[in-house]
């Protein structure tokens, strides 16, 4: 028998299709989504505090006579009505963040293809983001900023959540008044007062755009530390505000037109490395703030800008030299930092090289092998024979490749013998050299191999300022400090650096004191460091070149008063015959020029004294700034006539 054939289904219409198929995705849609909240939903975080404000308090850091240097932390405004601004102001937003932003629900689907799109076809460079400003409030407002999918789900069912809540105006204004403008800003009008030094209400259209185009990266499109970038940034923003008919043509070249000036508070901002410093050291000190502090540092910022100055000067100069950094730490006697420079440029690296980076300290460590030599009962006019020698396996040559024969301790030094330190130290004994060294200020690791008396040592510029600071003041430990007193806004004192002060400690007695610092004269005067004298002064120290000049050093002083010189490459790659006597020594006599006429100098405590006709005149130990001074005094070409260079 057979099967009897069922009858065959008719075919559905066109509109019976898209039914059904509109049907089939629909449920599997509703369990996609169903799926997709049960995935991501579970763990969102809190709603309910939309409009509470977490402020973190703001630090204000001062220079020892009372001048602003900074402010770290956050700073918060009132919230800004919306109807209050000009209209540009949020169309500026707008136009450069979502240009969709009234008609989408919370997410653009095209502008996140897009950008998938884009950075899957674009690898190594700068990745786009699709989000739109609902999104953008809902990552600030509830989640982290981390670069994972989970968070990116949650940031978009949190969009949605905020646009079924709220009015587009009222997302809006609660983003304009709660993003981030960097510097601390958060918020349209904090970052109006901060960074042009006016309400919102006033914005221009070029101050707005600026301020739209910071959200790219509110460090990298500063318009303090980075104006250029800042500049073509906003001139997009403009752009695209003309596209969007949010402003005119004519209204866009008006604005090219109208120049755009920043607070000069934060224009002129100085001693970025110095404050990060001192800012990693406020919470050890009096614990996590819960109001707004002022912290009172050593700084004295006039000396400061020389500082920055007279570095990016020679690091610029010596570019072709292969110079690519350097680094500058200045303190006075009692360990007070009076200038500090991490770097060229802040806005270029943060990477601190005035105390994070450690380099061989090169002959500039020389003195510490000397003052153990005087220690042990040498003299400056002790005999010496500058001749080859062998200490175990290890054969030191000079930088000249030929030998002075018999010389004495002090020319020695002066002409930086390496020859005559390396068996100095072997003599003396290299753990009496680490001795003196760690005693005078030196913290980093000293390896007692031959070849420290040349100084295979890694420091740091901080270290070698304090550990010549004895030098100049009498004998005296001075580590180096930068905070001498931190208080609340109302005048409570949480931390007083001279409270419970010990009694200064003597680490370098007579007559070795004397000796060293008659030694170190002459450096100046006919030795390796001839390009670091400032006439009228009376100076000391000494130049440090490490091998195939990888680091160029000087490290000087007078009264009172030290400056320690460090140039070189952070990939630690050779310059170009770089040495301790050129740069390093002309970037310390530029900004001592300018730095000693505002201070009360004396002439180095002890041991012989320098000439009448170019000894410091006689005054007050080094203190306050001096009242009245004019602007620092000039050098003749004369003076400036480069000397002969003896490296090393």
């Amino acid at each position: 028998m057979a099967n009897a054939q069922s009858p065959r289904r008719a075919p559905r219409t066109p509109a019976q299709a898209v039914l059904y198929w509109s049907a089939v995705i629909g449920v599997w849609g509703l369990i996609f989504l169903v799926a997709f909240f049960a995935v991501f939903a579970v763990d969102l975080p809190d709603t309910s505090k939309l409009y509470d404000v977490k402020r973190q308090p703001s630090i204000s850091y001062l220079d020892r006579s009372g001048a602003l240097v900074a402010v770290r932390g956050s700073q918060y405004a009132p919230p800004v009505d919306l109807d209050k601004l000009p209209p540009y102001v949020p169309k500026a937003f707008i136009a450069i963040e979502d240009r969709w932003f009234y008609w989408h629900v919370g997410f653009n689907p095209w502008g996140i293809i897009r950008s998938t799109v884009y950075n899957a076809t674009h690898h190594g460079g700068p990745l786009r983001g699709g989000s739109t400003i609902t999104q953008q409030l809902a990552r600030n407002l509830f989640l982290t900023a981390n670069q994972t999918y989970r968070r990116k789900a949650q940031e978009l069912i949190l969009a949605v959540w905020l646009e079924a809540k709220f009015s587009k105006k009222e997302i809006l204004s609660l983003y304009l008044n709660r993003v981030y403008f960097g510097a601390g800003a958060y918020g349209i009008e904090a970052a109006a007062q901060r960074y042009f030094n006016k309400p919102a209400s006033q914005l221009t259209i070029g101050e707005s755009a600026l301020l739209a185009g910071m959200m790219k990266g509110p460090s990298r499109y500063s318009p303090v530390s980075a104006s250029d970038r800042a500049a073509r940034r906003a001139t997009i923003v403009l752009d695209e505000m003309v596209r969007t008919r949010a402003i005119t043509p004519d209204q866009r070249a008006q604005a090219f037109k109208t120049p755009v000036r920043v607070n000069p508070v934060l224009a002129n901002q100085r001693a970025q490395y110095f404050t990060d410093w001192v800012d990693d050291q406020v919470r050890s000190l009096v614990g996590e703030p819960t109001e707004d502090l002022v912290v009172e540092t050593t700084l004295d910022l006039p000396i400061q800008t020389a500082a920055e100055q007279s570095l990016r000067r020679g690091v610029e100069s010596s570019k072709a030299q292969g110079v690519g950094q350097g680094a500058l730490v200045a303190i006075d006697g009692e360990g007070r930092i009076r200038a500090y420079v991490g770097g060229a440029s802040y806005a270029d690296s943060q990477f601190d090289r005035a105390t994070m980076a450690r380099r061989q300290a090169g002959s500039s460590f020389k003195p510490f092998v000397y003052l153990a030599a005087m220690e042990q009962g040498r003299t400056p006019a002790t005999p010496v024979v500058d001749e080859p020698v062998k200490i175990g396996t290890w054969e030191p040559r000079n930088y000249t490749g030929r030998y002075l024969g018999p010389i004495s301790l002090q020319t020695a030094l002066a002409q930086s013998i390496n020859t005559v330190a390396a068996r100095l130290a072997n003599e003396v004994g290299t753990g009496n050299v680490a001795a003196s060294a760690r005693r005078l200020g030196i913290t980093s690791h000293i390896q007692l191999d031959p070849s420290m008396a040349l100084g295979a040592v890694e420091v740091s510029p901080m270290e070698m300022a304090q550990a010549y600071a004895p030098f100049s003041n009498g004998g005296f430990l001075a580590k180096g400090y930068g905070i001498e007193r931190i208080r609340t806004a109302s005048g409570k004192v949480l931390y007083d650096h001279g409270v419970d002060k010990t009694a200064r400690q003597a680490v370098v007695g007579s007559p070795a004191l004397q000796y060293m610092n008659q030694m170190m004269r002459q450096v100046i005067i006919n030795g390796t460091g001839t390009k670091a004298r400032v006439s009228g002064f009376d100076i000391a120290g000494k130049t440090g070149t490490t091998s195939d000049y990888r680091d160029a050093w000087f490290v000087g002083y007078t009264g009172g008063f030290v400056t320690a010189v460090w140039v070189g490459r952070d990939d630690n790659t050779p310059m170009k015959k770089v040495t301790g006597g050129g740069t390093p020594a002309v970037v310390w006599r530029d900004f001592m020029t300018a730095a000693l006429p505002r201070l009360k100098t004396q002439a180095i405590p002890g041991g012989v004294m320098v000439p009448p006709s170019i000894a410091a005149p006689a005054s007050d130990p080094i203190g306050d700034l001096l009242s009245g001074n004019g602007p620092p005094r000039t050098e003749t070409p004369a003076e400036r006539a480069p000397a002969e260079e003896i490296p090393y």
